[in-house]
């Protein structure tokens, strides 16, 4: 079976037709169709139904993806290897993050690591809940999370390493008439506040206060968690986010005060337990060194 192939059907899959994967491949798309034929062909059955002028992958194309991305990932940690021979002169690691993990400690995480191992390069993607970033882990898209949740995220068989707590604080736009460095949650009755989706914590910290009787209101609910800091800055109300968005948001002109009684979030990197890449294995040493100075 030729891995190039295997490359190119999982192009199709990540681009969601030929025409896109092709452009994203730099290949004609005649190419990509006839080699994503050969596959099929080498396998005896076909791995996606075309529909009109689309495709949906076929179950033989569903069960193939998880395997696929396993065997690229595999074939790029044996010539990671045979690089490393001569040191980390070369190499990607391929990360998922959460919003608020990436903003802290991914930013400490990648200035150590490209300090240690300037040669070597971080892509990060983005995913928005704990199940997101395990699933991308497991199923090989990449080889490391990072993750932020109340308690220890279900990673089943994958490796979890605890980097840090990050307790909640609150986000004020400018002048705003609260104590000066600490609110009760009590005190955040009758305020217009700026909320994700729920499933978060942070979202789960407003609708904890709607429940015992707070009168907030709800003034806007966004998907994006970086358009909280911008909303907040224009007024429309006060954001619940993690620690790790303070130095930002105090050098934007927000204000940040604590939350009594406080909640925290936990935030940890996953990994496979075996068979990473040494450069993901070398950031990996960089995070436990980054848990240990934040036990």
């Amino acid at each position: 079976m030729d891995v190039r192939r295997l490359g190119y059907f999982l192009a199709v899959v990540d681009h969601g037709g030929f025409g896109r994967a092709a452009e994203h491949l730099l290949i004609a798309q005649p190419s990509l169709s006839q080699a994503v034929a050969g596959l099929e062909r080498d396998l005896g059955t076909r791995l996606f139904h075309r529909v009109g002028r689309g495709v949906v992958l076929s179950d033989a194309g569903r069960r193939l993806v998880g395997p696929a991305r396993r065997v690229l990932r595999d074939v790029e940690a044996a010539r990671a290897v045979v690089d490393s021979v001569n040191g980390l002169q070369r190499g990607r690691v391929h990360l998922v993050t959460m919003p608020s993990p990436g903003i802290e400690p991914l930013t400490t995480l990648v200035a150590s690591f490209r300090g240690r191992h300037p040669a070597l390069m971080v892509d990060v993607e983005a995913a928005f809940t704990p199940e997101e970033v395990v699933d991308s882990v497991r199923s090989g898209r990449t080889e490391l999370g990072l993750l932020g949740s109340p308690g220890d995220p279900r990673s089943g068989e994958l490796s979890l390493l605890r980097l840090e707590r990050q307790p909640l604080v609150l986000l004020s736009p400018p002048g705003t008439d609260l104590p000066p460095d600490r609110v009760h949650r009590e005190d955040l009755n009758g305020r217009p506040m700026v909320v994700s989706q729920p499933g978060s914590l942070m979202r789960s910290l407003v609708d904890d206060l709607l429940a015992g009787g707070t009168l907030v209101s709800i003034a806007a609910q966004v998907a994006h968690r970086t358009s909280l800091l911008p909303l907040v800055l224009a007024g429309v109300g006060h954001a619940v986010v993690p620690s790790s968005w303070t130095p930002l948001a105090l050098r934007s002109g927000a204000q940040v005060r604590a939350i009594e009684p406080d909640a925290h979030l936990e935030v940890a990197l996953v990994s496979r337990a075996e068979d990473l890449t040494p450069a993901a294995r070398a950031f990996v040493a960089v995070a436990r060194d980054h848990a240990d100075l934040h036990p």
